[in-house]
Order: structure tokens, then C-alpha cells, then sequence
């Protein structure tokens, strides 16, 4: 199974979602669910925002050289599950990919919690709002793994 994280730029959001999502299916010992990451407006090849890496490193989390990646038709149909960080994501995706409609949701929707609240961009703000944002994904994350 493979899942795809999907925000805007694919440099903060979606890409600490797949580093925390790769952590925590390495501790639990599930090789069985692969995670990639896209943005939907994407500059190819941009690098992981400064602060989002130094949060994750705080955390123990391996990003290996990220680079932005676009949301293309090829990673929305090997993907079961499309989870994206707004409401706005999931209508932008399913607008532009109509017949995946049926695998793309918010990632809080997906993961039961709170109604399905987006997970608000930490992009320009400082470092500790890339570490509560780090620390609402890792919540979201583990709610979506206990469900999987």
C-alpha cells in the first residue's frame, strides 16, 4: 500500500508527514505501506524548508535530501491513499484528478479527528510553529496508522 502526503510546495507539510509517517512504520514494524509526498504548486527540486528539517533532526527523524516533488497523474494512481493537509488540497486534487476522487482525503478527515481540521502552514513563521505543526502531524499520523 502506498501513501501520498500532498500540501503546496511539498517543503514543510507533506514532507514532515512522509519523514514522521516513515519513523513511525519503522517502529512499528510495518513494511508493508510505502510514503511519498508531493505539492500541488511546486517548484521542482526546491529544498525542505531550514526550519522543518531542524525540527525534524530534533525529533530523530531521518529526511534523508529531500526535494519538492509535483502531485503528477503517475503518483496519484500508484497511490491507495491520497491524504492532503487542507480541505482546499483535497478539492484542488480531486479537481484536477477527477477519478481518484475516491482515495483523496484531508489527512485529520482520514485520521478521525477533529472534524477533519486542516493542518495550517508553518511557512514563514518561526520554528516553533513548524514544531507544533510537526507535532500535530505526528498526532494525525498515529491515528492513521492505528486505523490502517
Amino acid at each position: 500500500m502506498k501513501i501520498l502526503f500532498v500540501c503546496t510546495g511539498n517543503t514543510c507539510r507533506s514532507f514532515m508527514a512522509e519523514a514522521l509517517a516513515r519513523k513511525l512504520l519503522q517502529e512499528r514494524g510495518r513494511s508493508d505501506i510505502e510514503v511519498a509526498s508531493a505539492g500541488i504548486y511546486v517548484s521542482q527540486g526546491t529544498p525542505a524548508a531550514d526550519a522543518a528539517l531542524e525540527v525534524l533532526a530534533g525529533m530523530e527523524v531521518s529526511t534523508e535530501e529531500h526535494r519538492a516533488s509535483p502531485l503528477t497523474p503517475k503518483a496519484v494512481a500508484e497511490a491507495a491513499l491520497i491524504l492532503t493537509m487542507t480541505a482546499s488540497h483535497r478539492e484542488q486534487v480531486k479537481e484536477k484528478l477527477p477519478e481518484a476522487a475516491g482515495k483523496i482525503f484531508t489527512l485529520a478527515e482520514y485520521a478521525r479527528a477533529d472534524g477533519g481540521a486542516d493542518v495550517p502552514d508553518p511557512v514563514g513563521q518561526p520554528v516553533a510553529t513548524y514544531r507544533e505543526c510537526a507535532r500535530r502531524l505526528q498526532e494525525l499520523i498515529t491515528r492513521l496508522l492505528d486505523r490502517l
